[in-house]
C-alpha cells in the first residue's frame, strides 16, 4: 500500500539529511571524522525536456528519466510527468577541503578518503533512498545502482555514460557546469552527487540560472582560469577538459595512495580546491 505523504520534498530531503547525519557517514578514519557535510537537494519531473537535449549533448545513448524508468519496472503503466528525478549534492568537510587546498602534487588523505570511503556513503545512501520509497510503496530507481548504467566511448566526450549525476543535478537546478567540467553548486565544486528517479510527484525546484555555464568565472567573464593552474596532469586549459590526460593522472595516484595511505584508493581534486567555486558560486576573484 502505498504511504501517504503530506509533503514530499520535505519528505525525501529529511531521508536523505538524516542519513547523512548517522553514523554511516565516515571517512573511516582514527578520528571516524564525517565524509560529508550538509546536503542539498534537488527536483526536476520526469518530462523536463532538459533531459531529451542530453541525448544530443551528451550522446544519444544517454537515458532520460522515463526510458530508465520504464526499463526498470517494464509492467509498470506511468507517463513521464508522474516521475521526479531527486538529486543530491554531498559537499565536502571543511578540513577535507583544506587539507587538499595544501596540496599541489598528490592528493591529501582525506580527500582520497572522501573519494573511496565517501562515496560508499553515497552508494549506501543511493540504496537507502531506494528502499525508503519501496517501504512507501513507491517504486524508484537509483541510476548509479542499476545494472542498465554503463559507461560509454564518446567521439565528442571520450568518456561518457548514459546517465549523468552532474547533468541530473544541473536539471534539478543544482549548479552549472565549469571549465574543469565539475558541476559549481551554492555549495561549491568540492562535493560528489547522487539521484534516483521515483514515482511520485514532487515539485521542480527552480532553475536560477539560464545557461549551463552561468556559475564560471571564465565562460561568464573570460577571468579566472585558476583550475588550469591547479592541475598536477596540464589536463586543464582554456579549450576545456582532456580526459586521458586528467585519467592518466588519476591511475598513477593509485600506487602513491597505499604506499603513503595504507590503503588501496585513488583520487586528485586539485580543480575542486584552492579555486573560487571551491565552496560556493564564485563572484569577485
Amino acid at each position: 500500500m502505498r504511504k501517504e505523504v503530506k509533503d514530499p520534498a520535505a519528505w525525501v530531503e529529511n531521508v536523505i539529511k538524516n542519513f547523512i547525519n548517522s553514523p554511516e557517514n565516515t571517512l573511516r578514519n582514527r578520528e571516524n571524522e564525517r565524509a560529508w557535510a550538509e546536503p542539498l537537494v534537488g527536483f526536476s519531473s520526469g518530462d523536463d525536456p532538459l533531459f531529451d537535449t542530453y541525448k544530443e549533448h551528451v550522446g544519444p545513448f544517454h537515458f532520460t528519466p522515463s526510458e530508465l524508468f520504464g526499463l526498470t519496472f517494464p509492467h509498470a503503466d506511468f507517463k513521464a510527468g508522474e516521475l521526479t528525478v531527486i538529486s543530491w549534492v554531498l559537499p565536502q568537510m571543511e578540513k577535507t577541503k583544506a587539507d587538499d587546498r595544501r596540496e599541489t602534487r598528490y592528493p591529501s588523505e582525506s580527500w582520497v578518503r572522501a573519494r573511496i570511503f565517501g562515496e560508499e556513503v553515497n552508494v549506501k545512501l543511493r540504496h537507502h533512498v531506494v528502499a525508503v520509497l519501496k517501504e512507501a510503496g513507491i517504486e524508484a530507481v537509483s541510476p548509479m545502482l542499476s545494472p542498465l548504467w554503463s559507461r560509454k566511448d564518446s567521439e565528442r566526450f571520450v568518456f561518457a555514460s548514459n546517465w549523468s549525476e552532474r547533468h541530473a543535478a544541473h536539471a534539478g537546478g543544482l549548479g552549472t557546469f565549469g571549465l574543469c567540467d565539475g558541476l559549481i553548486t551554492p555549495r561549491g565544486k568540492a562535493m560528489r552527487l547522487g539521484s534516483a528517479i521515483a514515482r511520485i510527484k514532487i515539485p521542480a525546484t527552480p532553475r536560477p540560472y539560464r545557461s549551463h555555464r552561468e556559475y564560471c568565472l571564465f565562460f561568464s567573464r573570460g577571468i579566472c582560469r585558476e583550475c588550469i593552474k591547479r592541475c598536477p596532469a596540464d589536463a586543464l586549459s582554456e579549450r576545456g577538459h582532456d580526459k586521458l590526460k586528467c585519467k592518466s593522472y588519476v591511475d598513477m595516484t593509485r600506487k602513491y595512495v597505499p604506499e603513503h595511505f595504507g590503503f588501496e584508493g585513488y583520487g586528485c581534486g586539485f580543480c575542486q580546491t584552492g579555486v573560487p567555486c571551491e565552496s560556493k558560486i564564485p563572484g569577485e576573484l
